[in-house]
């Protein structure tokens, strides 16, 4: 089953509203989440997976996947890693700031299509945060799924993103958290190599597993490639494909990938959509 753009919900003029961020949270050397909330009106209600266009003013635009709980009536939660002139200009907005706000955009997640299954949900890098929502919805449902894997990864265990909100649900027991890193620390006694790893060695119903991924397009080629050796179909591997979206709203053609528009089709797409579209090389 192709994951297909449901019903948009906020803003369906795509009007740019201003925000102010409230509070700001400093996950990582290089990441922050900013909380917003909106100056004029209601905040946005979003689904797992969905992202927003936020606006830099002076500097720019770019896409940004939600990181927060999508029932909360809170502000809207975005982790952002700076990289480059816009997304350091938003993370580095103060509180009292103000930024631009449209959407929220795309498909989501939606893990009520896979209500009496095993939910695997593997993660790298900041990758992780647009997975979060997932992860929060799962755990309030928990009862409505067989079982919940998280697998993250990160590149040392400074960059593992929300190491509380892991460490809490790992001691929750309602779902297993595997971590692990590509480069040890002195300090750090958990495992070491690639998501890939852990994802193999999962004792899995393949019939009855719905999986979730997020983070580099290698890494999710090589996660969809083990769980397909596990018998996963490709239907039920879920991606989160991220292109130059510079509308969001399926009008300038930047984010076109093949047939898609990944702003409007996705981001979030079943693998036997994507495969063959990641396998064209430079599309």
């Amino acid at each position: 089953m192709t994951v297909a753009a449901g019903p948009r919900t906020g803003v369906l003029d795509d009007t740019m509203l201003p925000y102010r961020v409230v509070a700001r949270r400093c996950e990582t050397r290089d990441t922050t989440t900013l909380l917003l909330e909106p100056i004029h009106a209601a905040a946005q209600r979003f689904r797992a997976g969905q992202f927003m266009m936020l606006y830099s003013f002076g500097v720019g635009e770019i896409a940004i996947s939600i990181s927060g709980d999508p029932s909360a009536a809170g502000p809207l939660e975005h982790t952002i890693r700076g990289v480059g002139a816009v997304s350091t200009a938003l993370r580095d907005t103060p509180v009292g700031g103000r930024v631009g706000v449209r959407g929220p955009f795309g498909t989501g997640w939606e893990p009520e299509t896979a209500v009496g299954r095993d939910l695997v949900i593997v993660g790298g890098g900041v990758g992780v945060a647009p997975l979060r929502p997932l992860v929060l919805a799962a755990l309030r449902d928990r009862g409505q799924y067989r079982r919940v894997v998280l697998i993250t990864g990160a590149r040392t265990p400074s960059d593992i993103l929300f190491p509380d909100d892991q460490n809490r649900w790992a001691a929750s027991g309602l779902l297993e958290v595997h971590r692990t890193v590509d480069h040890p620390e002195p300090d750090w006694h958990g495992q070491v190599g690639f998501v890939t790893e852990p994802l193999a060695r999962l004792r899995l119903d393949p019939a009855r597993t719905t999986a979730f991924l997020c983070g580099p397009e290698p890494m999710m080629r090589f996660c969809a490639r083990t769980l397909r050796r596990h018998g996963v179909a490709a239907t039920d591997i879920r991606i989160s494909l991220e292109r130059d979206m510079r509308c969001g709203a399926a009008r300038c053609g930047h984010c076109q990938l093949g047939p898609l528009l990944v702003c409007r089709d996705g981001p979030v797409v079943d693998y036997a959509t994507a495969e063959p579209l990641l396998a064209v090389r430079e599309l």
